[in-house]
């Protein structure tokens, strides 16, 4: 549901709103005329709200300032008001609509005599105390409250669990009654007037371990007291164990993308596309190869989100981010006692959380080599052994592997088991470079631009087809990853009003700056001249280059794709756009 279509009050529900406040309130249109007057203001000025809707202000409430404040555009915060007999407490503000213009003012004012009565109750500390032990009582963290003398004044029931005091040992004495080793964090936080974090005592007669968090407890401008929240160290051994969890969750996270989110109107990502569809509805190991950037783990969430398995886990693991020393445990978990610091009980590895699901192997090309034996296994057997077990655990996990290096250089090197190879690769999809692919890439503009406006707050509508030219020529090392880091700079660059991406918002589109963010931003007269002179020198060099090409091949535009060293369909489409026949 939009901003727009959400559902809004009627004036009824308005007016019912304005006069069931306690609050006066009185706004103005930008000619200082009466558009508000709720039943409030009524009761304080004893006039009729209807008599007093569509006069001038300033001549019918006393002492009134709205007229200045629709002059000067300032506020007026807690100003006294004298109207007739009764003195007011009251806020003015202008109202402005969405260009900054003035179209009014309104003020919200309150008897002063009830303000006085409500900071007299603030102040109030055994209405405090009161308010506290209602809160607290409640509530399952252990907590202690002391007054500004250090004394305790409150203890909850969780806290009488924890430390094994009742409130006979603790109400009425010091607050280190309860310290058992260590320095007391009241007497710390009434010391220096700032909450402490993290300290570490042993509280109660039973000496037990806790961490304390206390804060000052401040009533106006003056200290009243402190207020601990007291956590056993077992409980924070649990949560760190929770942490960790989800921690591992996260890499565990169930796929977001499907088939429909893969932009596919060019006829190499359309035929990758096809294939990985057809194998979706197989069990079969699936192989992604293709340059950094190109939308492997997209692929890799679609499949899994296609497959019977979609309702299990999809495990993404990156090959290059996970320790060489931690590698085999993450990955295969490990048992009780396999190596010092690991968690009691073991701990099941990445291919058990996926059992029934499906396991991403993300940059499989550096897998070390130690361990290319341990999942050629799991490819052929079914099944995992833990680090420091020997027991056999089968796993039913669907692998799908993706890579942007060269798996047979691999192979020949040394640094890829052949027998591995061949196991991974039983059904490999490769996904073409963006550069391979522009046609494609009008259409991930525009997903990138939705993308963008959501992040950035914009509301940019479409690319010039200029933009989209210049964007064309380039060569794009870095694919759509890259394309994504260009538009986002680019949309940076343009004014908050501005809706259409020009070539002078695109940053330089030369591999070290586009890259790597080193490229110096130019005046938008220069960009724009730049661009412009960059398209025409680009164009004119490939111009001259497919001619040549295409003499040479006689005219066999297979030939010339080869000799440019570039695809047939990228020729086709320079054809095309040249107008070179």
């Amino acid at each position: 549901m939009t901003q727009n279509d959400r559902p809004r009050p009627s004036n009824e529900e308005l007016e019912v709103i304005l006069n069931s406040t306690h609050d006066g309130m009185v706004a103005v249109d930008s000619s200082g005329i009466i558009t508000v007057f709720n039943a409030a203001a009524g009761k304080l000025m004893n006039v009729e709200p209807e008599d007093m809707i569509g006069r001038v202000a300033e001549e019918v409430i006393p002492n009134t300032r709205l007229h200045i404040v629709l002059k000067t555009g300032q506020e007026e915060l807690n100003q006294k008001q004298v109207l007739g007999d009764v003195t007011i407490i009251c806020n003015r503000m202008p109202v402005r609509d969405k260009g900054g213009v003035i179209i009014g003012a309104v003020s919200v004012f309150r008897d002063i005599t009830d303000v006085m009565c409500l900071a007299e109750e603030i102040t109030n500390l055994k209405h405090i105390q009161g308010l506290l032990e209602a809160i607290i009582a409640s509530t399952e963290d252990a907590i202690s409250v002391v007054d500004e003398n250090g004394i305790g004044i409150l203890i909850n029931p969780a806290y009488t669990r924890l430390t094994g005091l009742v409130e006979e040992d603790v109400i009425g004495k010091p607050a280190t009654i309860d310290i058992a080793e260590g320095e007391s964090v009241h007497m710390k936080v009434l010391r220096t007037g700032r909450p402490v974090r993290g300290a570490r005592l042993k509280v109660g007669p039973g000496r037990r371990e806790v961490m304390v968090h206390a804060a000052p407890v401040f009533v106006g401008n003056e200290l009243k007291g402190s207020v601990a929240a007291i956590h056993d160290l077992t409980d924070i051994r649990r949560l760190t164990e929770e942490l960790d969890s989800a921690r591992r969750l996260l890499r565990t996270l169930q796929a977001k993308y499907t088939f429909d989110d893969i932009i596919a109107v060019s006829k190499g990502m359309a035929l990758a596309v096809e294939q990985a569809r057809r194998v979706s509805s197989t069990p079969a190991t699936v192989l992604l190869r293709g340059e950094s950037g190109t939308g492997k783990e997209l692929f890799a969430h679609a499949i899994h989100n296609a497959s019977l398995r979609r309702h299990k886990q999809f495990v993404r693991v990156n090959c290059t981010a996970i320790s060489s020393t931690l590698f085999e445990a993450e990955l295969f978990g490990y048992e009780d006692g396999a190596f010092t610091g690991a968690k009691r009980g073991g701990k099941r590895g990445l291919f058990e959380e996926a059992d029934g699901g499906t396991i991403f192997l993300d940059e499989i090309g550096e897998l070390p080599l130690s361990l290319q034996a341990k999942l050629l296994r799991i490819l052929h057997e079914k099944e995992i052994v833990r680090v420091g077990g020997t027991q056999a655990v089968p796993v039913d996990v669907r692998i799908i592997a993706a890579t942007n290096t060269d798996l047979e250089k691999a192979v020949k090197e040394g640094r890829l088991r052949e027998d591995l190879y061949y196991r991974l690769n039983v059904v490999p999809i490769f996904i073409p470079p963006l550069r391979e692919r522009i046609e494609d890439l009008p259409f991930l503009c525009q997903i990138l631009i939705r993308k963008f406006n959501q992040a950035y707050g914009r509301n940019v509508t479409r690319i010039s087809r200029e933009a989209i030219e210049a964007l064309s020529t380039y060569d794009w090392p870095g694919n759509v990853r890259e394309l994504e880091n260009v538009l986002s700079r680019a949309m940076i660059n343009m004014h908050y009003r501005d809706v259409e991406i020009l070539p002078e918002h695109l940053p330089a589109l030369d591999k070290m700056g586009s890259r790597f963010g080193y490229t110096q931003p130019r005046p938008a007269n220069e960009q724009k001249g730049a661009a412009k002179e960059l398209r025409d020198a680009v164009k004119d060099a490939e111009i001259s280059a497919i001619t040549r090409a295409l003499e040479t091949a006689g005219g066999n535009k297979r030939i010339a794709a080869d000799i440019l060293g570039i695809s047939i369909r990228n020729l086709y489409y320079k054809l095309k756009r040249y107008n070179i026949t």
